[in-house]
């Protein structure tokens, strides 16, 4: 299975009357730096790791960020920042991935698949622009991506997500085990 169709342009963009994605670009180090520092511990649950540590640094964000814009530029994979309309503050980001062999199952024949995950900014989950973002990203793939089987994941330690994937109409196919140990929901 390819991942993204050879020739096939990647969207640049997606706008809403709430946020604006675009691809993540080491010029964003400042603004992502806050918004991953602002909701650390809401990204500990989320990654079920350590990350971000306390101490993590803007020059090791930088070091992440340049491995996203390089995947992104070498289509190994797909990460957008989440930015506010105006592109002022960083409000989250997604991530667009291969399926993992143990999530290929649930999309049978298809030639061009993906996984997604996405985290908003703490602060922002009480206005609900995480259940904004998982509408928004399911009308974009369905209009402007090339893939023809998208996935959503998410961890289980994750307060709202699981929740809101089921709400919308996900269902729930797939728990697998992490090599850290933790688990990962795959919805569909």
């Amino acid at each position: 299975m390819e991942f993204y169709p050879a020739g096939v342009p990647v969207p640049e963009e997606n706008r809403t009357d709430r946020l604006f994605l675009r691809p993540l670009r080491i010029t964003d180090v400042e603004l992502d730096y806050d918004a991953v520092m602002s909701s650390a511990e809401q990204l500990r649950r989320w990654s079920q790791s350590t990350w971000p540590p306390d101490d993590f640094t803007l020059a090791q964000d930088l070091e992440d960020l340049e491995r996203h814009e390089r995947e992104h530029i070498e289509r190994k994979a797909f990460t957008y920042t989440v930015l506010n309309p105006q592109a002022t503050q960083c409000l989250g980001c997604v991530y667009i991935e291969a399926l993992w062999a143990d999530a290929a199952q649930l999309c049978g024949k298809s030639n061009h698949a993906a996984i997604v995950s996405f985290w908003v900014r703490a602060s922002e989950l009480a206005s609900d622009l995480d259940r904004h973002l998982l509408e928004s990203l399911r009308k974009w793939f369905q209009d402007d991506w090339a893939f023809d089987c998208v996935l959503f994941g998410t961890s289980p330690q994750d307060a709202c997500q699981p929740t809101l994937f089921t709400e919308t109409g996900l269902e729930q196919r797939l728990t697998f085990p992490l090599p850290n140990g933790g688990l990962y929901l795959v919805f569909r």
